[in-house]
């Protein structure tokens, strides 16, 4: 593969592959993290949010048996790479989280609705992917480094598995196995759940595409000869490099980025013909279009504060045992309830 299509033209691959199943995830399965906490709180049904930990459950069982197996090196990722900055994660956590209930989706939410036709979701995902541009490299970029110092080649474990591995001396095929396993049997201990094979493929799915852009990247990375990063799936920056290739492409390579954020909209827009749900929406109300892009604005600097969106903390982070992952879940979950809360109801106590 690496002969014809070149590092570059293969990782690109490997994202368009996952980001197609995720996009099918989101368009069949309603895999939605704004869906999934919306119905938790308001809707009384957390079968969405139990879909997320079967994601999370099979992401972290299937990264941890690849690093058992040397098709990973933790300490390449991302997440495990930075020494942690916790306040960067909860500021940019909650910021994420806030802003996507005010746009009515993350930013992989917004691809999937694209794909499906919605206008509106254009817009949210220019917004989103400039806003993270504008503090990851832009105008902000030092006042971010100085006020969230990012430092690179901890020497010290950044994650759970590392620590058990390092201190412990346990594999982390164990530790996959039963920090995973715990997941996946607490998303299974509802009846609803159990009951909703539809739910817990779709869960599955969005792991399995989790970890095929672990262990790809790093193939990638070892047998070729170019640097390619180990990475996978996440949108929040990617959204902007994808914008920027599209801009650049005659001197730009592609990369995984941009297979990963082409691939969920050409599998959203795949799930939405399929099911019969694919049709044209646009902004009728100004004042929504105002709120939406708002919340995209706060979403892109969120993310990078965060190192990590809804999928690229809530799952990608989790699948390497972050410590960044569990906070970075609540952030976004309580972030995402303030602003449920404020749309709904208001902040105006009950009488």
């Amino acid at each position: 593969m690496l002969d014809f299509f070149g590092e570059a033209g293969s990782a690109a691959l490997i994202g368009l592959l996952g980001g197609i199943a995720l996009g099918l995830a989101a368009r069949i399965g309603r895999f939605c993290t704004l869906g999934a906490i919306e119905d938790a709180l308001y809707g009384s049904d957390d079968r969405r949010l139990r879909m997320w930990g079967i994601a999370i459950g099979v992401a972290i069982t299937g990264t941890q048996f690849a690093i058992s197996l040397e098709y990973l090196q933790a300490a390449q990722t991302t997440y495990l790479d930075r020494i942690w900055n916790p306040a960067g994660t909860i500021i940019g956590g909650l910021l994420f989280g806030y802003g996507m209930a005010l746009s009515g989706n993350c930013g992989y939410g917004a691809l999937a609705r694209l794909g499906g036709g919605d206008l509106r979701s254009f817009v949210i995902v220019l917004v989103m992917g400039l806003s993270a541009y504008f503090v990851m490299s832009g105008p902000l970029a030092h006042v971010r480094v100085w006020l969230f110092p990012v430092q690179e080649g901890a020497t010290t474990p950044q994650g759970f598995g590392q620590l058990a591995e390092q201190f412990l001396r346990v594999d982390p095929a164990v530790s996959g196995l039963v920090l995973g396993g715990a997941v996946i049997l607490l998303a299974l201990s509802s009846k609803a759940m159990r009951a909703s094979p539809k739910h817990i493929f779709w869960g599955a799915v969005v792991g399995i595409a989790i970890v095929s852009g672990w262990i790809g990247t790093y193939w990638i990375a070892n047998a070729g000869f170019d640097a390619e990063p180990v990475e996978t799936h996440t949108f929040a920056a990617p959204i902007g490099d994808t914008v920027f290739y599209m801009m650049t492409a005659s001197g730009t390579d592609l990369s995984f980025s941009v297979g990963s954020v082409l691939g969920v909209v050409l599998g959203a827009a795949a799930g939405s013909w399929s099911n019969g749900h694919f049709r044209w929406e646009a902004c009728d109300d100004p004042r929504e279009l105002k709120r939406q892009i708002m919340g995209a604005a706060l979403m892109g600097p969120g993310a990078i504060l965060a190192v990590g969106c809804s999928v690229g903390q809530g799952v990608s982070a989790f699948s390497t045992l972050a410590y960044s992952a569990p906070v970075a879940f609540v952030a976004i979950f309580l972030g995402a309830s303030m602003g449920l809360k404020q749309l709904i109801t208001g902040f105006a106590p009950a009488e």
